[in-house]
């Protein structure tokens, strides 16, 4: 169990991480649900329209767009959520897992063998699926949320389907199965790799570095950023993706019986930051999403930002 003084400076290493880490993540939720169709869409009356809405080809593009239209305070959507999110799950930690060095890396789970490392890591997921939901469409809504209200939040973020019935957020078409598939991707594929090629000496916390062995995993590395940025942009795609009892609602919007007619948009803003895409058509599942960003955006859309997903698997296979 931690001290006092181990917990104020535990809290304190949060929130300095917390001022960095929430708008990294925002510039890259932002990028990786912002929808850009290479080309013409049909309107309700079945006429071609070309798309409008930003084109956008970076990250640091992204970031540059988010400053220019929403200010700092725009960089820190999802700060809320994001919070309690950690709040909740370091507290857990401490009190019910007897450490005194909560982890708290995307691409690592406490070292417990590789099945109870994989059970670990699926409770956490049901854990914080609907905080990761919230949080992301948090960041990606036009509308500037209230930190300290959060029943309004909610009532803009999620529809009135979802208030009612909160478990239907695991039953997001494909969500679940992504969240799922990568876990089992770093788990069950990456994880022993990395214990079988870069061993952990007990008595030192320098991995056991054989050049060679380190060229190949490199490559693992590689090829496991090819599969996991398109499971993590369909993930975006898809958390974002609101649930409705009847599909005539249009979630794109965000405004569901006047839930958000008293919230303000950002001052002096005339567009978005992002273009999202019309859920009166929405993904059915995992792989309907794929196919369909693919077809409409083409298959670099799937890896946007793939050399975030490689610097955490990178920083993950040297870490002690």
């Amino acid at each position: 169990m931690l001290g006092f003084f181990d917990a104020i400076a535990l809290f304190v290493t949060l929130a300095v991480s917390l001022l960095i880490i929430v708008p990294l993540t925002g510039v890259l939720v932002r990028f990786r649900a912002n929808y850009n169709p290479k080309g013409l869409q049909l309107d309700a009356e079945g006429g071609a329209q070309p798309h409008t809405g930003p084109v956008i080809q970076s990250y640091f593009g992204m970031m540059h767009r988010v400053y220019t239209i929403e200010g700092v305070s725009g960089l820190y959507k999802g700060l809320m959520p994001t919070l309690t999110s950690t709040l909740v799950v370091s507290i857990i930690i401490i009190l019910f897992m007897d450490t005194s060095r909560p982890t708290h890396g995307k691409y690592r789970a406490p070292e417990t063998g590789v099945f109870g490392t994989l059970f670990y890591s699926i409770v956490m997921l049901f854990v914080s699926l609907p905080t990761a939901i919230i949080t992301y469409r948090s960041i990606t809504t036009p509308l500037r949320l209230p930190y300290f209200n959060p029943v309004k939040s909610l009532r803009v973020l999620l529809t009135p389907t979802e208030r009612r019935k909160p478990w239907i957020l695991y039953m997001t078409p494909g969500l679940l199965a992504a969240e799922i598939s990568h876990s089992l991707i770093v788990i069950l594929g990456l994880g022993p790799l990395r214990r079988l090629l870069l061993p952990m000496p007990e008595d030192s916390s320098i991995p056991n570095i054989s050049l060679a062995k380190f060229g190949i995993y490199l490559v693992i590395i590689c090829l496991g950023t090819a599969i996991l940025t398109p499971l993590e942009v369909i993930a975006t795609r898809l958390a974002i993706q609101r649930n409705h009892a009847s599909s005539e609602y249009n979630s794109v919007s965000q405004e569901v019986d006047g839930d958000a007619e008293d919230v303000t948009e950002f001052a002096g803003t005339e567009e978005d930051v992002i273009g999202l895409r019309n859920e009166e058509d929405p993904y059915l599942g995992l792989v309907d999403c794929a196919k369909r960003i693919i077809d409409e955006e083409g298959a670099s859309a799937l890896f946007r930002a793939w050399w975030v997903t490689f610097l955490g698997l990178l920083g993950s296979a040297l870490a002690p």
